[in-house]
């Protein structure tokens, strides 16, 4: 009975704060409707990506990741971040510790979790963000025009999401200025990280 009744005021706690569970997949990784699945092979990934119009980007992740969680249930599902992520953005995910295996874009293969070494990655979660074009000899960390690394909130998501878009890691204005314009833009009208 008192299992019970904790167990409805758990419920009924997360119901009233606004906090939405995002679904976890049998990996225990979270399941969103900008994931793709493929074959992961970051090349052929690549070419679709540029097929549809849109930028690549990877996102690695891992089991019980508590900054993932917040990111899947807080900011990516906001309805402008969502879009963006939905109809810009070809997302395909690597899972910290798996192992499926990944075809580097110098065509190595390897298990995720030693694809997520070879580049070095710590945190998660951590979104590598791709030119339209990328050598062949090269490794994804090296071919990265950005990375993103582990959680933020919404505006400053929303702006990188944009500055990627807009190629601004090519021109002279650094994300943290552009972040800073494009903040003090958002706060004005009453926006709130």
């Amino acid at each position: 009975m008192f299992a019970r009744l904790t167990g409805l005021i758990f419920a009924a706690t997360l119901a009233l704060s606004g906090v939405a569970r995002a679904e976890l997949g049998d990996d225990g990784l979270h399941i969103a409707p900008w994931l793709n699945q493929t074959f992961m092979d970051l090349r052929e990934d690549l070419g679709d990506a540029n097929a549809q119009g849109k930028r690549l980007a990877v996102i690695i992740e891992q089991r019980g990741c508590i900054y993932c969680s917040r990111m899947h249930e807080e900011v990516w599902v906001e309805p402008d971040i969502l879009r963006l992520l939905e109809e810009e953005f070809f997302f395909i995910r690597i899972n910290m510790h798996g192992s499926t295996e990944v075809t580097d874009f110098d065509g190595e293969t390897m298990e995720e979790r030693e694809i997520a070494r070879r580049w070095r990655n710590l945190f998660t979660p951590t979104i590598l963000f791709f030119p339209e074009d990328v050598p062949e000899d090269v490794t994804g960390i090296e071919a990265a025009a950005v990375v993103m690394p582990g959680a933020f909130g919404r505006w400053t998501t929303f702006n990188m999401l944009n500055w990627v878009l807009e190629k601004g890691y090519e021109g002279e204005e650094d994300f943290q200025r552009y972040h800073a314009r494009m903040f003090a833009d958002q706060a004005a009208a009453g926006a709130m990280e």
